[in-house]
């Protein structure tokens, strides 16, 4: 189909996903693609799909349409976990003229390429997810800041509320050598920071002679890399050793975490199918904060479970207060097909799932700005960032404040040693440049 030569590309969902629609659309470009923006004409549409988001049916469809009002004659594919729960779903709506799962989103081209022309009917090629067994290394590039390396896919633990496993497939991952030579082609360009992104990173290796804790000790070995950060890691995962390595040993590591809890009820959280309990949970904090008590740790929660009483969703609000978090992310649970939740409780009203999000995310904003206020007048290394608003520039301490600063083009990139001034009244900390 040599008539289409520019590309684009929109990514819903995770971070993973974006190291994924990185590496797709660097083969492209191999192919002798032109990358593009959205709104730029592009021959070829492809969205990247996320299963976890509510209304993926939705987004799609207004996303296909924004695409053909821009170009009626382009070509749009859909793929990622979305396309490979809902494949024949998604081939129904107008305008979509391929739709890939799991196992074949990183053959795109060559589909593309086999056709002659845009077809009649909606080419839908995907497999069981049971057949996906390789693991394809992704990382992105294009932010010069940071990027994101996969280095696991896939989870094994089928909690109830979770489409993923029927998604991405059985947890897997590359060898540490294969890992760490993709850590290395990162090194090799501007970016300063990686971002190490999975379904469940913690399981690398599941129980190989590798784990996450050997990848790690080498990838902290990796000239060119200032900073590596872990996006997510389940509680039972983070070991003693690794949480010791990354906020005592590493040169490379930062001191934060980002670790799901879901519920701070171990009645809830036995019917979600989670490997820890509360007290568990209590402890990797405690244990972190002994180490580094300037560390930040960041938290996903879940509410509206089914069956989730006022009594128990009062358990997790108790039980956040009282263990030193710094922020929230909060997810307002949402009825999934082929998953066992919907099954095990009478369905809290959509009312009482939207007052208790909120009042989750005003202890959010309290908690991170008690952490905040703990970093004033200290000093931090900031990597700044592009420009988001005019005349100012943003970035991250390694504790992962976010800091704001007068636009300054030489300091995009680097890193800056500044000490923490105060809170503006968005919530974001300016600072004084030392030195």
């Amino acid at each position: 189909m040599n008539q289409y030569k520019k590309v684009a590309f929109y990514t819903l969902g995770c971070k993973l996903n974006f190291s994924e629609t990185s590496t797709i659309s660097r083969l492209f470009e191999d192919s002798g693609y032109a990358k593009v923006d959205f709104e730029e004409t592009p021959d070829i549409y492809v969205v990247n799909t996320c299963s976890v988001t509510e209304n993926a049916d939705k987004k799609c469809k207004q996303l296909v349409k924004r695409a053909l009002k821009i170009n009626p004659n382009a070509f749009v594919a859909i793929i990622g976990c979305y396309a490979q729960l809902k494949p024949t779903e998604i081939a129904q709506i107008p305008g979509v003229d391929i739709v890939l799962g799991a196992n074949e989103k990183f053959n795109l081209i060559e589909h593309i390429e086999k056709l002659e022309s845009k077809p009649i009917e909606t080419v839908v090629s995907f497999e069981s997810i049971k057949n996906t067994k390789d693991f394809i290394p992704s990382f992105s590039y294009g932010d010069r800041t940071r990027s994101f390396l996969k280095v696991q896919d896939g989870c094994d633990y089928f909690c109830t509320f979770c489409t993923i496993p029927l998604a991405r497939g059985n947890s897997r991952n590359a060898t540490i050598e294969e890992t760490i030579g993709e850590a290395k082609k990162i090194a090799e360009t501007d970016v300063k920071e990686v971002v190490l992104t999975g379904v469940n990173i913690g399981d690398f290796g599941q129980g190989g002679e590798e784990n996450l804790f050997g990848l790690i000790q080498e990838l902290d070995k990796v000239e060119g890399i200032d900073r590596f950060r872990i996006s997510s890691i389940e509680p039972n995962l983070l070991s003693n050793e690794i949480i010791q390595f990354c906020l005592a040993d590493s040169k490379r590591f930062v001191p934060h975490f980002h670790v799901p809890l879901q519920s701070g009820n171990n009645r809830l959280l036995k019917a979600m199918r989670r490997k820890y309990l509360r007290e568990l949970y209590a402890e990797r904090v405690a244990h972190i904060k002994s180490l580094r008590p300037d560390a930040c740790i960041g938290v996903d929660v879940i509410v509206g479970f089914p069956g989730e009483t006022d009594e128990e969703f009062m358990d997790t609000i108790d039980f956040l207060k009282d263990i030193d978090i710094s922020y929230l992310h909060v997810f307002t649970y949402s009825e999934r097909a082929n998953t066992t939740a919907v099954k095990l409780g009478d369905a809290v009203p959509m009312n009482v799932r939207k007052e208790r999000s909120k009042m989750l995310h005003i202890l959010s904003d309290k908690k991170k700005r008690s952490f905040y206020e703990q970093n004033i007048d200290s000093t931090r290394t900031v990597l700044f960032e592009n420009e988001e608003d005019t005349g100012i520039m943003y970035g991250f301490t390694e504790n992962y404040v976010k800091v704001k600063a007068a636009f300054d083009p030489t300091k995009i990139n680097t890193f800056q040693t500044v000490r923490l001034t105060e809170i503006d009244r968005d919530g974001v900390m300016k600072c004084a440049f030392v030195g």
